[in-house]
């Protein structure tokens, strides 16, 4: 089902108040499109650019039920979402839910993720279930130390994810993860890529590769196009990513943007793992694409054409990330460098607390060269830090 463009605009229901939320509403606005979230945070960073919030948990059942009697479409900016409550919610009230709830479903669980991507053909990383430090140290036996061990459920930003070297660090490693798990055999990888796609009504397209750039498991900068190679080299690895995300596309069910995580190996091209919504790998296609990701997401779900999406011209972007060791308020400061150079933009996602390693917003830079850039846009984003406020 599409939604017609009429007056006053259809509206978005959003689950998730987020930065993503907030990236949604600013895309949403000059189509003519409402957008009221859920999300437990009162005064939410998509706040201050939305319709209005509704405050309750992502699997509140009153909260969804209200949301979907205010929305034309829903759609979710966060895994947390609940995809048996929002297919009882599109049951109850008729109104679409996209991406499809059960995409969300086997999104949300990695081992169940790995294991339909494995069986549709798809390259991955050797993997294992695991359930206990035994299982851990034989599936170390078999695929070779060191590996990656993931939870299954709610890992995100590098949380959820710890390095294994060792049978030795197996019991800290399962205590870490806290419950059930999935190890991966460790991907001796020469870059790590990420291809934003999307699905229409009756379409499917690609944004152009890019690479991405990882510390402690959380994404520090993208840098588009990828620094690989030659031409001829980049054209085909290029090309062998965009089969692999075509493919991928194809499993999953319902319109929407999806955020589809690579490796390089070798020239060769492996899965990492896919968000059923706008990713931060794909921030940079604000500035550096025809269309960015939350329009596409925003004109997708909708069910209208999609944009184009072919990048304008060579651009990076870098996280600014919480910079203490404890959670404390805090504002924003060294703002004036990075708003007073030329070809860069700032973006910053509201929040009101800093925490270690939070993603509080990004820089972004456009020109020819992406080393060049690269420098740039770490330099501009190190001119910004953090101030505590005297919030209580």
């Amino acid at each position: 089902m599409s939604v017609r463009l009429t007056s006053p605009g259809p509206t978005l229901g959003v689950v998730g108040g987020g930065q993503l939320g907030r990236m949604l509403g600013e895309a949403a606005g000059p189509l003519g499109i409402e957008i009221v979230v859920l999300d437990p945070t009162p005064d939410c960073p998509a706040s201050p650019v939305v319709t209005d919030q509704i405050v309750g948990e992502f699997g509140d059942p009153d909260g969804l039920r209200e949301l979907a009697e205010r929305a034309d479409v829903l759609t979710f900016e966060i895994e947390l979402a609940d995809p048996e409550l929002l297919e009882t919610v599109h049951e109850e009230t008729g109104v679409p839910v996209e991406p499809s709830p059960s995409t969300l479903r086997t999104i949300q669980d990695k081992l169940v993720q790995k294991r339909s991507l494995a069986e549709a053909g798809i390259p991955v990383p050797e993997f294992r279930r695991v359930d206990d430090v035994e299982e851990l140290r034989g599936a170390g036996e078999e695929l070779g130390w060191p590996l990656m061990l993931k939870a299954r459920r709610g890992g995100y930003d590098g949380r959820g994810n710890v390095a294994v070297d060792g049978p030795e660090k197996a019991d800290d490693a399962m205590a870490e993860i806290g419950g059930d798990a999935m190890v991966e055999a460790f991907v001796p990888f020469d870059r790590e890529l990420s291809v934003i796609g999307v699905k229409g009504d009756d379409t499917t397209d690609v944004f152009p590769v890019t690479e991405t750039i990882h510390e402690q498991e959380i994404l520090r900068e993208t840098v588009s196009p990828p620094r690989i190679g030659g031409e001829t080299d980049r054209s085909e690895i290029e090309r062998r990513a965009y089969d692999v995300a075509s493919d991928v596309l194809d499993q999953m069910e319902g319109r929407g943007v999806y955020g589809i995580e690579l490796f390089e190996v070798d020239g060769r091209i492996l899965l990492n793992e896919i968000a059923p919504r706008p990713h931060n790998s794909g921030h940079w296609t604000i500035e550096g694409s025809s269309t960015s990701q939350f329009e596409q997401h925003v004109r997708a779900v909708m069910g209208w054409p999609l944009g184009a999406t072919e990048r304008r011209c060579p651009t990076v972007t870098s996280n600014v990330l919480g910079d203490t060791d404890e959670s404390r308020p805090a504002e924003l400061t060294g703002v004036e460098t990075v708003l007073g150079a030329s070809n860069a933009n700032l973006h910053w996602y509201g929040k009101r607390e800093v925490r270690p390693l939070r993603k509080m917003g990004h820089v972004t830079a456009i020109g020819e060269d992406p080393d060049a850039l690269l420098k740039r846009t770490r330099d501009l984003r190190d001119s910004v830090s953090f101030e505590t406020t005297n919030e209580p």
